[in-house]
Protein backbone atom coordinates (compact mmCIF):
# COMPACT_ATOMS: atom_id res chain seq x y z
CA UNK A 1 0.00 0.00 0.00
CA UNK A 2 1.13 3.26 -1.15
CA UNK A 3 1.24 6.36 1.08
CA UNK A 4 0.40 9.55 -0.19
CA UNK A 5 1.15 13.17 0.67
CA UNK A 6 -2.27 15.49 0.92
CA UNK A 7 -1.65 18.98 0.82
CA UNK A 8 -4.95 21.39 1.96
CA UNK A 9 -5.68 24.88 1.99
CA UNK A 10 -8.66 26.67 3.75
CA UNK A 11 -9.42 30.17 4.35
CA UNK A 12 -10.19 31.76 7.57
CA UNK A 13 -11.54 35.21 9.24
CA UNK A 14 -9.83 34.67 12.05
CA UNK A 15 -6.38 35.88 12.55
CA UNK A 16 -2.88 33.75 12.66
CA UNK A 17 -2.84 33.95 16.75
CA UNK A 18 -6.43 32.48 17.32
CA UNK A 19 -6.25 29.76 14.83
CA UNK A 20 -2.45 28.47 16.24
CA UNK A 21 -4.36 28.69 19.69
CA UNK A 22 -6.62 26.50 17.99
CA UNK A 23 -3.94 24.00 17.07
CA UNK A 24 -1.79 24.05 19.96
CA UNK A 25 -4.03 24.17 23.31
CA UNK A 26 -5.70 21.62 24.91
CA UNK A 27 -9.03 23.37 25.77
CA UNK A 28 -9.31 24.49 21.90
CA UNK A 29 -8.18 21.53 20.64
CA UNK A 30 -11.04 19.34 21.86
CA UNK A 31 -13.67 21.88 20.80
CA UNK A 32 -12.55 20.91 17.07
CA UNK A 33 -10.27 17.78 16.77
CA UNK A 34 -10.51 15.32 19.28
CA UNK A 35 -12.30 14.45 22.79
CA UNK A 36 -9.81 14.81 24.65
CA UNK A 37 -6.10 15.83 24.74
CA UNK A 38 -2.60 15.55 27.49
CA UNK A 39 0.05 17.44 27.00
CA UNK A 40 3.54 16.42 28.15
CA UNK A 41 5.92 19.11 27.23
CA UNK A 42 5.97 18.52 23.21
CA UNK A 43 4.35 15.44 23.56
CA UNK A 44 0.30 15.69 22.71
CA UNK A 45 -1.92 12.56 23.41
CA UNK A 46 -5.08 12.74 21.44
CA UNK A 47 -8.41 10.70 22.12
CA UNK A 48 -11.16 9.91 20.29
CA UNK A 49 -13.93 7.14 21.11
CA UNK A 50 -12.13 3.38 21.08
CA UNK A 51 -8.82 5.52 19.92
CA UNK A 52 -6.34 7.59 21.45
CA UNK A 53 -2.58 8.56 19.14
CA UNK A 54 0.79 10.01 20.54
CA UNK A 55 2.53 13.00 18.81
CA UNK A 56 5.34 14.84 19.23
CA UNK A 57 5.46 18.33 18.35
CA UNK A 58 8.65 18.54 16.49
CA UNK A 59 7.99 22.16 14.90
CA UNK A 60 6.77 25.44 16.70
CA UNK A 61 6.95 28.72 15.04
CA UNK A 62 4.03 30.76 16.93
CA UNK A 63 1.27 32.19 14.76
CA UNK A 64 3.03 30.08 11.89
CA UNK A 65 3.60 26.93 12.25
CA UNK A 66 2.81 23.97 14.06
CA UNK A 67 4.16 19.67 13.23
CA UNK A 68 3.49 16.78 14.67
CA UNK A 69 5.43 13.55 14.10
CA UNK A 70 3.06 10.68 15.13
CA UNK A 71 4.56 7.52 17.24
CA UNK A 72 4.42 5.12 15.18
CA UNK A 73 4.45 6.79 11.75
CA UNK A 74 7.40 6.60 9.06
CA UNK A 75 10.09 9.04 9.60
CA UNK A 76 9.00 10.97 6.30
CA UNK A 77 5.29 11.45 7.53
CA UNK A 78 3.81 14.22 9.99
CA UNK A 79 0.79 16.64 10.70
CA UNK A 80 1.56 20.28 10.03
CA UNK A 81 -0.50 23.41 10.16
CA UNK A 82 0.96 26.65 8.65
CA UNK A 83 -1.13 29.91 8.81
CA UNK A 84 -0.23 32.80 7.41
CA UNK A 85 -1.81 36.19 6.56
CA UNK A 86 -2.88 36.84 2.73
CA UNK A 87 -1.75 40.01 1.68
CA UNK A 88 -4.47 40.60 -1.13
CA UNK A 89 -7.26 39.38 1.42
CA UNK A 90 -6.39 40.43 4.24
CA UNK A 91 -8.06 36.61 5.37
CA UNK A 92 -5.55 33.90 7.05
CA UNK A 93 -4.72 30.70 5.06
CA UNK A 94 -4.64 27.63 6.95
CA UNK A 95 -2.48 25.21 4.92
CA UNK A 96 -2.30 21.35 6.05
CA UNK A 97 -0.39 18.48 5.56
CA UNK A 98 -0.98 14.95 6.38
CA UNK A 99 -0.65 11.33 5.00
CA UNK A 100 -3.08 8.63 3.98
CA UNK A 101 -2.86 5.29 2.56
CA UNK A 102 -3.49 6.07 -1.28
CA UNK A 103 -6.68 4.38 -0.90
CA UNK A 104 -7.63 6.58 1.98
CA UNK A 105 -7.14 10.08 0.17
CA UNK A 106 -11.32 10.93 -0.21
CA UNK A 107 -11.68 9.59 2.91
CA UNK A 108 -9.08 11.59 5.08
CA UNK A 109 -10.13 14.70 2.55
CA UNK A 110 -13.60 14.37 4.03
CA UNK A 111 -12.23 14.16 7.46
CA UNK A 112 -10.36 17.32 7.08
CA UNK A 113 -13.15 19.26 5.61
CA UNK A 114 -15.46 18.48 8.31
CA UNK A 115 -12.63 19.43 10.77
CA UNK A 116 -12.42 22.88 9.36
CA UNK A 117 -16.00 23.22 9.08
CA UNK A 118 -15.96 22.76 12.81
CA UNK A 119 -13.14 24.95 13.44
CA UNK A 120 -14.56 27.83 11.30
CA UNK A 121 -17.88 27.29 13.66
CA UNK A 122 -15.65 27.30 16.74
CA UNK A 123 -13.17 30.39 16.28
CA UNK A 124 -15.70 32.40 13.93
CA UNK A 125 -14.56 31.76 10.94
Amino acid sequence: MDRIKIDLEYIFKASPAIIYNFVTTPACLVRWYCDEVDITNDVFKFYWPGSSETAYMVDDIEEERVKFKWKNAPDDEYLEFRMYKSDITNETILEITDFCDDDEVDEVKDLWNTYMAELKKECGG
